[in-house]
């Protein structure tokens, strides 16, 4: 018996081990070829300051309203390419890379430790760098139109400063669903194990990013070759993968669908009826719930219909904006 009880010990602290040390045994091998942002930047490319994050931006057209357009997870400022030209008939459009994404800088290390202020990839900051950017293009409030998870934080940004906003376009936003990794779990992936195994699961998403990108449109055939270059430009930047994990660590569940209700400027809510990313039930149940808001479905298309029906999506938007000019 008393063999047994030391095989068993054994195995546990063999297993203990393993489970401590295992993590810092594993490869991580660095990517290679990438560049800076500034490197990889388009002609068309802004960057400004705000927030101490230099922010990476493109802006069309002039005058009011200012039309602030926020993309969601995995995206860019290109998930807006295909709509800004039109939109930017109504006001100036401005398309801006969220931290974790695009060209916009990514603080790591020593940089993110010392860094003044809430987490630059927080749902907060994200809130005050959006008016710090309406701020900084000499602009008092802007409409606020987000996709998917900004969406998110063009809600939040409402709830957090509502004076900077005068209306807000949901597109497919979750509102309902998403807010992170559940708060329970948080404390693990913040170990020195799992943030050395951090950027291997952001390889290891990135590396599902195409068939993503299919669930993502009703009729995958409409995506280009030029589309998913646009989403694998991301994955070319300097440290793209240990920030991506530093924005999951630094995601929450806002719990923004008690406080709907709380919206008090007009609101337009759009959706494609094939959404299998944020089910379309629950866009309509959105603009059922918020005080001012209309609806439009756009059919036989996807969650990200700026950039799958971009000419219904700018004539649903356009009668919106138009009453802010």
């Amino acid at each position: 018996m008393q063999t047994l009880w030391r095989i068993l010990a054994g195995l546990i602290v063999a297993l203990i081990l393993l489970t401590l040390v295992g993590p810092f045994l594993v490869p991580v091998p660095p990517l290679a070829g990438l560049q800076p942002p500034e490197q990889l930047a388009d002609p068309d490319s802004r960057f400004v300051e705000v927030n101490g994050l230099r922010l990476h931006y493109k802006l069309m057209g002039s005058g009011r309203p200012l039309i602030l357009l926020l993309h969601g997870f995995g995206a860019n400022t290109s998930s807006w390419r295909k709509v800004m030209g039109p939109l930017a008939e109504l006001g100036t459009v401005v398309a801006y890379d969220r931290p974790g994404f695009g060209l916009t800088e990514r603080p790591l290390g020593d940089d993110l430790r010392a860094w003044p202020g809430p987490n630059p990839y927080s749902a907060d900051a994200q809130a005050d760098q959006a008016v710090a950017l309406i701020q900084a293009l000499g602009f008092e409030q802007a409409i606020l139109v987000g996709n998917s998870a900004g969406g998110t934080v063009a809600m939040h940004t409402y709830l957090r400063h509502p004076a900077v906003v005068q209306g807000l376009v949901f597109v497919d936003a979750a509102i309902y669903t998403g807010g992170g990794a559940p708060g329970w779990i948080k404390p693990l992936l913040r170990t020195p194990q799992m943030r050395r195994l951090g950027p291997l699961v952001s390889r290891s998403l990135a590396a599902q990013g195409d068939r993503l990108l299919e669930l993502a449109w009703h009729d995958p055939g409409r995506i280009t070759p030029e589309d998913i270059t646009a989403y694998r430009k991301a994955t070319q930047v300097e440290g793209w993968d240990r920030a991506l994990w530093e924005f999951t660590l630094a995601s929450s569940d806002l719990r923004l669908a008690a406080r709907v209700g709380e919206v008090r400027v007009p609101a337009l809510v759009v959706t494609g009826d094939d959404d299998r990313i944020v089910p379309t039930e629950e866009s309509i149940r959105l603009a059922q719930e918020l005080p001012d808001a209309g609806l439009v479905v756009i059919p036989a298309c996807g969650h990200v219909p700026q950039e799958e029906c971009p000419v219904p999506f700018v004539d649903a938007l356009r009668p919106f904006l138009g009453r802010f000019r």
